[in-house]
């Protein structure tokens, strides 16, 4: 077990690429129901990534629906510069970018800071994570994939928890907190390895939303969390929203 100073609580982020489009402000508040106290929103182009999902107009509509957690932004799409302005507007309260979906990351990241939001860099699972101490003080977040990036329900990539410790002890030695995400994947088989490989917080859509009793399904990805292992993490945190 990694040290544990500069971790965070526990916090499972419900994707809302999972859930049933045709009532989604609807799907949003079951989770929140349920005790989620953040959503994670992925962008996809059919460019960057072979599928096609939703733009700034749906989050947008989440916002006026009333959901007022921190959503997070997950751009998968090249380029991104045009479309931060667009995301940032419609209520956006963090942005992750790829550093293959930018020619200048550091401008990009940038950009995110000056509307507003929180910035987060994606690594893909071949990705290497030696680009972080040049942008660590640009970013308040590292989102590692466990899958491919692209589509919903596939399997975890056990090979990729090796990075998820590295990009841990890039973060423990930062000069300033920063918030360790895992996506892909996850499901309680999974998310135990990832957290005792150092994440705090674990994207989860399938495993929630395509279960028939989703109170049992977000109980059961927490026990696994929680189950013994020489030390308990901490139960999920309660933040204050950022937007």
């Amino acid at each position: 077990m990694l040290p544990t100073s500069r971790r965070l609580p526990a916090e499972i982020v419900p994707s809302l690429l999972s859930a049933d489009f045709a009532c989604l402000g609807a799907e949003a508040e079951a989770v929140i129901g349920l005790g989620a106290t953040r959503l994670h929103f992925d962008v996809m182009d059919n460019h960057y990534v072979p599928n096609l999902t939703i733009g700034p107009l749906v989050l947008q509509a989440l916002r006026r629906h009333g959901i007022r957690v921190p959503i997070e932004v997950h751009l998968m799409t090249r380029p991104v510069d045009r479309l931060i302005p667009d995301f940032a507007q419609a209520g956006a309260s963090v942005i992750f970018i790829h550093p293959e979906g930018t020619d200048h990351l550091d401008r990009s990241l940038a950009l995110i800071a000056e509307h507003g939001c929180e910035a987060g860099i994606a690594l893909n699972p071949a990705t290497p994570p030696t680009l972080l101490p040049y942008i660590l003080e640009r970013i308040a977040h590292v989102l590692v994939m466990t899958v491919n990036p692209g589509f919903a329900g596939q399997e975890f990539i056990p090979e990729v928890l090796p990075k998820v410790r590295e990009v841990r002890q890039w973060i423990d030695r930062a000069t300033r907190p920063l918030v360790l995400e895992v996506d892909g994947g996850m499901h309680p088989g999974t998310i135990r390895a990832a957290w005792d490989a150092g994440a705090d917080r674990f994207v989860a859509g399938s495993a929630v939303f395509g279960s028939k009793d989703r109170a049992h399904a977000w109980g059961a990805l927490h026990a696994s969390l929680e189950r013994s292992a020489g030390s308990k993490p901490p139960k999920s945190q309660v933040t204050g929203n950022l937007r």
